[in-house]
């Protein structure tokens, strides 16, 4: 079993209370994501993981950092911002029970872990600020670009006759 996202834990498999501590920069084997935003091919994941050994398997713990990039999708201006994560996930020692991570030849492979658990934090409708205005419905133009003239407003032809209406009538 090799790959960037594959840990050794043969020194404490089956010894319950041991515990070894990694911090690893990966490159992601593949782009993560497929909305609006995704964390590119290769773009590099800092991960701060913790292997502890218990009775069951190797409970794996830790945080994982990295970017996502995209478009707002608002305003549609590329985005590029950083994505942090938590994971914990218990992987099993082989056995009777179906699990859905185990631990094989004394490694553990956490790709999948952290792979779901960045692609689950990504915004599923990312801005570039919280207010974002958006792009104009007549011009298309970003409205956080605005040339500050101000443009008419368009009136519904349906309601074009009440628009000489007015209240002050002189009768």
């Amino acid at each position: 079993m090799s790959g960037p996202f594959v840990l050794s834990a043969h020194d404490i498999v089956r010894h319950p209370g041991e515990m070894r501590e990694f911090e690893i920069d990966v490159p992601t084997p593949e782009k993560w994501g497929e909305g609006l935003v995704a964390v590119d091919a290769g773009e590099e994941v800092q991960l701060d993981v913790r292997l502890e050994s218990v009775h069951e398997g190797i409970l794996v713990s830790g945080t994982a950092l990295s970017h996502y990039r995209g478009v707002c999708g608002r305003c549609l201006t590329d985005i590029d911002a950083p994505v942090e994560v938590e994971f914990q996930e218990l992987f099993a020692y082989p056995g009777e029970e179906a699990t859905d991570f185990e631990v094989q030849d004394d490694h553990v492979d956490l790709e999948t872990l952290v792979r779901d658990a960045m692609v689950l934090s990504l915004p599923f409708q990312p801005v570039c600020q919280p207010d974002c205005p958006g792009l104009d419905p007549v011009t298309g133009e970003r409205l956080t670009e605005s040339t500050g003239t101000p443009q008419p407003q368009q009136v519904d032809s349906r309601w074009a006759a009440l628009q000489d209406y007015t209240t002050d009538h002189d009768g």
